[in-house]
């Protein structure tokens, strides 16, 4: 499914006047919930202070968050968990990506020239919907701007969705690990068994519905 998506007149371009996306992912590693990507096209002037979202305090991320969706483009594409545990994880990721620069190119005048993907890998020629000229970035993240912006984008809005599912599975703690495979969630799974939300592909979760 797509999520949210927004608008703003003033993108950043190549000096040659075509625009640059920016792609990344949150949600490859956890064992439960749905893996969002993130897809941006920066505004000038381009907010300061981005990085890897990784890097930054929650209230840093949130505050960044807040201006990039105010003032760049933006969309989100996010894979559930029965897609994730079809396609497996790499998968999903890839669909993710094409679903957050599909629905963004809906906003553009034009296509973009580039997209700009963080890792090492892109979804050329791997997912039938992607249609853009791309590039792999290791570490892309920490040193291309709009792909960091990408980053905090993709990380609130799944956080943002854990914490919505934690209140309906109170168990796991999904509030405070996001679904990642802490000692908290791996005891309350052993205790409680799995959501619908886990993904039953991923070994702990599956040697558990198995025993």
């Amino acid at each position: 499914m797509v999520a949210d998506i927004g608008h703003n007149s003033v993108l950043a371009k190549c000096p040659d006047g075509q625009v640059i996306i920016g792609v990344d992912e949150a949600g490859r590693g956890p064992l439960a919930g749905p893996v969002v990507a993130a897809a941006v096209v920066l505004c000038k002037p381009r907010p300061a202070g981005l990085d890897d979202s990784k890097k930054l305090s929650p209230a840093r991320r949130a505050e960044l968050e807040e201006r990039i969706k105010r003032r760049c483009q933006w969309a989100v594409g996010v894979v559930e968990v029965d897609e994730i545990d079809r396609l497996n994880i790499f998968g999903a990721t890839m669909l993710a990506m094409s679903l957050a620069v599909q629905s963004l190119c809906e906003q553009l005048d034009g296509e973009p020239h580039q997209v700009l993907v963080d890792g090492n890998l892109t979804p050329v020629g791997r997912r039938p919907e992607w249609r853009w000229p791309a590039r792999a970035i290791v570490g892309g993240d920490a040193i291309e701007p709009c792909i960091s912006a990408a980053s905090i984008i993709a990380k609130e809005h799944r956080d943002r969705l854990m914490r919505e599912y934690a209140l309906a599975h109170p168990h796991y703690g999904w509030e405070r690990n996001a679904g990642y495979g802490t000692p908290e969630h791996l005891e309350a799974l052993r205790r409680h068994g799995p959501s619908p939300l886990h993904r039953r592909s991923f070994a702990p979760v599956a040697q558990l519905v198995l025993l």
